[in-house]
């Protein structure tokens, strides 16, 4: 059987015999086709640009009556962990289509550290999670910035899990200037995931305390810019609660304001009773204040 599909077409499922004789196509997907084919469902658009010499792979999504002569607000959409890959030639709809249906321009890029490239791209940030994707996301953003097209003061980013993660330090580097961000499920000290994840990326706390301190958002929270979203479900299986109470409890020190959803006894993936709707209607609730009316 052949599987296949690409950023434009649905999943297609062939039998062939196995001297390669095609038999009879098993489902081509086409009514799903005709509904998210259509012309007024943006299409995903791949690109490249170089920063500290290496090249950088991403896609956009750009709303259907797009026109060059206006200014967009951008979200930025990432994961950004060890070994992900999120820009690929491959079929997918998502809440993402659906911003772009709203004015906004989406971008994703896949920064160092993530797969799909070769072993230099993808070990660059052991023992030091955090600093090169961040380096990376903050370069994608200046590019989009340079764009004619784009609205440099109205840039946001969103991530889950190591996203989140990512999130977090991307919006409390020096360089920064989102205007908002959203946070969901994040890791903000490697002390507080799970050993066998952690130290397989970041050594033992005991040979690497420097790397575990410059790692986590918790340490970088006087640098906080843009709006802050933080969401996550009060019975996360995965990145425990911990994480981001103890975030909280670093912003509340500093004065800092912010915004923040709590899902009740939700696990990691905050799914089921309903609540999904009305968690990615508040993100784009969020964005919309603060990159559509900043």
């Amino acid at each position: 059987m052949e599987q296949w599909s690409d950023a434009r077409t649905p999943t297609q499922y062939k039998l062939f015999k196995s001297n390669g004789r095609h038999v009879r196509d098993l489902e081509l997907n086409a009514d799903y086709a005709s509904r998210y084919c259509a012309p007024d469902v943006p299409k995903r658009d791949f690109f490249e640009f170089t920063t500290d010499g290496v090249t950088l792979n991403g896609f956009m999504l750009c709303p259907t009556d797009f026109d060059a002569s206006k200014r967009y607000p951008v979200i930025m959409v990432q994961y950004s962990g060890p070994g992900s890959q999120q820009v690929t030639d491959r079929w997918g709809i998502d809440w993402i289509h659906y911003a772009a249906t709203q004015g906004y321009v989406v971008a994703c890029v896949d920064g160092r550290g993530t797969g799909g490239r070769d072993r230099a791209f993808k070990t660059m940030v052991y023992r030091n999670l955090g600093h090169y994707e961040t380096l990376d996301q903050l370069a994608a953003a200046r590019h989009l910035a340079q764009q004619s097209w784009v609205d440099p003061d109205r840039i946001g980013i969103w991530g889950w899990s190591y996203g989140g993660y990512e999130t977090l330090m991307a919006m409390s580097h020096p360089d920064s200037h989102y205007a908002a961000g959203v946070a969901i499920a994040p890791v903000t000290s490697w002390r507080y995931y799970d050993s066998t994840y952690t130290e397989r990326f970041m050594d033992y706390p005991q040979s690497n305390a420097e790397g575990y301190d410059n790692s986590a958002p918790i340490n970088h929270v006087d640098g906080l810019k843009g709006r802050l979203l933080l969401m996550f479900g009060s019975a996360d299986d995965n990145v425990r609660t911990i994480n981001s109470l103890q975030y909280i409890a670093q912003l509340h020190l500093r004065d800092v304001m912010f915004d923040m959803m709590v899902y009740t006894g939700m696990n990691h993936s905050i799914n089921g009773c309903g609540v999904r709707l009305p968690l990615y209607r508040r993100v784009m609730e969020h964005f919309d204040t603060h990159l559509k009316h900043p």
